[in-house]
């Protein structure tokens, strides 16, 4: 099937990201109304023709996170009734991946519940980036390429040519996408040993590895309430760092998170439009890269049945 014939349409959480994949791909943006009824329910419908057509649906589950899960499940739903011959849930932000794991009495694994929710709406395979523990993948039973960001964050570090750098993982969850960068950027590896009292709070213990008269680079999957980033930041620089760079590839930024970055010490945070920014939170330290040209290039690999894999070789 040639590439003219791949179909994407978008929820509401994305949409300029949908447009640059779109502009990469050379096909037109689908025609699809996702709007709510007057009491909040999501309301689909596909403007165009889908049948037997290779249809790929983007949305992150960014905040409004639960409004933004529901979209995408009826997008789906309406493919499926709609009979599209294969369809594949573009998530560039997975959301609910932190609750991966029983690892209290009596919690939900709301990782495993969404994977469940998406392949019973009729998704028949999954592209997402970045996903916050590497078992996700195995929770669907349907085909799931997992991107990284990586590629695009490591050519933006490398054309910085910065001297002396020290790649930091803020916990040991992190270790290997840290382990990753700090490969393709030559440098060395810190791990920072992180307590975490209370969900979306963490205090720094300690620093493992040297980080004296370095410039260090925090490499993390996404930022949220910023308290991590901020508290390890300082923690870096209390120990002899003389610049402290972040990265991650999903700003949630929530709350008072982008005010906390920029009253921080932090040279700049570097992140990907997973998740859309509001644009008073653009600029000064909190740079923006597209991963468009990637997800693009992705789809255009399952579409024509080539690997996904080899992008990241």
């Amino acid at each position: 099937m040639p590439v003219d014939e791949i179909m994407v349409f978008s929820g509401n959480a994305v949409p300029e990201l949908s447009k640059e994949i779109c502009d990469y791909l050379d096909v037109p943006l689908g025609d699809a109304t996702v709007s709510q009824f007057s009491d909040g329910e999501i309301k689909v419908q596909l403007n165009e023709n889908v049948r037997g057509a290779d249809v790929f649906l983007l949305n992150s589950t960014a905040p409004p996170v639960n409004r933004n899960l529901m979209e995408l499940l009826i997008l789906i739903d309406a493919a499926k009734r709609a009979s599209a011959r294969r369809i594949t849930a573009v998530i560039p932000y997975y959301g609910y991946g932190r609750q991966d794991r029983k690892d209290k009495p009596r919690v939900a694994v709301t990782a495993k519940l969404v994977a469940n929710l998406i392949t019973a709406a009729g998704a028949d395979r999954v592209l997402a980036m970045d996903l916050h523990v590497g078992q996700i993948p195995a929770f669907f039973d349907i085909p799931v390429d997992h991107l990284f960001a990586a590629p695009v964050l490591v050519d933006y570090f490398k054309e910085q040519n910065l001297d002396n750098l020290s790649v930091v993982a803020p916990d040991t969850g992190g270790v290997t996408r840290a382990r990753a960068f700090a490969k393709r950027l030559d440098a060395d590896l810190v791990i920072i040993d992180k307590r975490r009292p209370s969900p979306n709070g963490a205090g720094v213990m300690n620093v493992v590895g040297d980080v004296r008269g370095r410039h260090a680079l925090i490499v993390d999957d996404m930022v949220d309430t910023a308290g991590t980033l901020v508290t390890a930041a300082q923690a870096l620089l209390d120990q002899g760092a003389t610049v402290v760079s972040a990265s991650c590839t999903h700003p949630i930024l929530s709350g008072s998170a982008a005010q906390k970055v920029v009253t921080s010490p932090l040279r700049e945070l570097v992140v990907c439009n997973t998740i859309p920014i509001d644009d008073s939170k653009k600029g000064g330290k909190i740079k923006v890269l597209s991963v468009a040209r990637l997800l693009g290039e992705a789809i255009r690999r399952i579409h024509n049945e080539d690997s996904v894999s080899s992008l990241f070789v």
